[in-house]
């Protein structure tokens, strides 16, 4: 992707500083703070990855699972499993040593299952008003955001933004192009 013609201050994703944004698609500051997000991103995958694995393992008729287990299986974090354990809201069993077992049933009253889809939900489309009090004129976004009428042609393709001519105008919704300029 080329270098924009024009500055867009953000704040970076990762630390939070603000920063002039180098392209439409930058998300981050420094060359350091995108690989921190890709090691974010992939060290998520994985575990995800790694969660959906031991709950394929589990078998459907146990009525007692061990606390990885629950953790893979339920929304709920090991320190809290272990803190509802201890207080006494989850009823479970101790058969020695790191051997706590949890009634299955009970964890389904208090914590919703894990969702693993593998496709995602389709997107619903996106409905919008394109009168010409809700949108801006390409010579008005030029205006505006001090970039050239090529460039927002250009993003307005790129990003799939609708548009609608009325005589010699072009109107593009407020709401997208504040969105992607912003």
């Amino acid at each position: 992707m080329g270098k924009a013609k024009f500055q867009i201050e953000r704040r970076c994703e990762v630390c939070g500083n603000p920063f002039f944004a180098k392209t439409l698609e930058s998300r981050h500051c420094s060359e350091n703070c995108g690989k921190i997000a890709y090691a974010r991103r992939k060290r998520e995958a994985k575990k995800l990855k790694k969660l959906q694995e031991l709950t394929e393992q589990i078998d459907d008729d146990r009525d007692y699972i061990t606390v990885p287990e629950a953790v893979a299986m339920y929304s709920v974090s090991r320190t809290s499993l272990y803190q509802y354990i201890h207080d006494g809201s989850i009823p479970s069993i101790n058969l020695g040593v790191r051997l706590i077992r949890v009634s299955r049933k009970e964890l389904e009253k208090y914590f919703p299952k894990r969702n693993f889809d593998k496709k995602p939900a389709k997107r619903l489309p996106k409905l919008y008003n394109l009168e010409p009090e809700n949108c801006y004129t390409i010579g008005e976004i030029s205006k505006k955001y001090k970039i050239d009428d090529s460039t927002v042609y250009l993003h307005i393709r790129k990003y799939g933004i609708p548009t609608r001519q009325i005589g010699n105008y072009v109107y593009v919704p407020k709401y997208e192009i504040d969105n992607l300029y912003k």
